[in-house]
């Protein structure tokens, strides 16, 4: 057995910064294209450079703060699953699952 992990791709902070260079390219492609190219729009706000871009922005942050809000009503106890009883843990069928 190897003393030592597998080195894998994004464990070396050179490719990491390699590949946000890449994705920051892309992005800068994408947004030129968005000023080059005539896109048929249907609403006369979708014609504003970058549209698309801002409506994906404003709608990750809405759905990041509906999933805070949600947490509040959703989220148990940090004890939720440890029961609480004094036969936490055992059940009254034997152990065979019920099955006789």
């Amino acid at each position: 057995m190897k003393s030592r992990d597998k080195e894998h791709f994004f464990d070396r902070p050179r490719n990491v910064k390699r590949m946000l260079r890449v994705f920051y390219a892309v992005c800068a492609g994408l947004l030129t294209a968005d000023f080059l190219f005539h896109r048929h729009v249907v609403h006369a706000f979708e014609a504003v450079p970058g549209f698309y871009a801002l409506f994906g922005l404003a709608a990750c942050v809405v759905l990041v703060l509906a999933a805070k809000e949600m947490r509040k009503i959703l989220m148990r106890g940090e004890d939720y699953y440890e029961g609480g009883g004094d036969d936490a843990g055992e059940s009254d069928d034997g152990g065979d699952g019920g099955r006789g």
